[in-house]
């Protein structure tokens, strides 16, 4: 095994969290405040993504479902790729393309919020996803591993945890999703 590795992949995770701290507070602040603000109003969170993306997608919508660290009212969310006999439906019936899309066109209402994951930032089906909510009147929050995307332009609001390796910008999107689920989490605690 080779130990230069493991050193550098801490390394470049140790620069990841410095950037976030540095640059990305203030996002990962106004990105819990708008989904408290919806969430109060009686919204609901929709998420998609891709792959590990998916994951991360399903992780949050139980974290808002279930409880993150405490005990309050369940909060409404829903990942977008859990149900198989949906995506595979849309998928055949139409395209890839718009598997997401095709969701929020039927469950998205105004007030409602799409988080959208695409480390890319070009991922055609959450593009997709991300216009088809806009024009539903819900806002969209993207995370991303590329700064200056085409999911970034079209988000309201955007964290981009750029780096050349998919990977680590995913370990820097956990960070900040977890931060972003206890913030919600501590305004809606019994």
């Amino acid at each position: 095994m080779d130990r230069q590795i493991v050193m550098e992949t801490i390394e470049t995770h140790r620069k990841m969290v410095a950037a976030f701290e540095t640059s990305a507070v203030d996002t990962i602040v106004a990105i819990a405040e708008t989904i408290v603000q919806s969430l109060r109003a009686g919204g609901t969170l929709y998420l998609c993504g891709n792959g590990g993306s998916a994951a991360d997608a399903q992780h949050i919508a139980g974290e808002f479902v279930g409880r993150f660290r405490a005990q309050r009212r369940a909060l409404p969310a829903v990942a977008l790729s859990t149900d198989t006999s949906v995506l595979t439906c849309i998928a055949n019936d139409y395209d890839f393309e718009r598997v997401f899309a095709r969701q929020v066109e039927a469950l998205v209402r105004p007030g409602d919020l799409l988080w959208a994951f695409s480390t890319s930032g070009t991922s055609p089906n959450v593009l997709k996803a991300a216009e088809a909510a806009r024009r539903k009147g819900a806002r969209v929050i993207a995370f991303t591993g590329r700064a200056n995307s085409k999911l970034e332009a079209s988000a309201d609001l955007c964290f981009c945890a750029e780096a050349a390796l998919t990977a680590r910008s995913q370990e820097i999107h956990q960070l900040a999703y977890h931060i972003i689920c206890d913030l919600v989490e501590r305004s809606f605690r019994e």
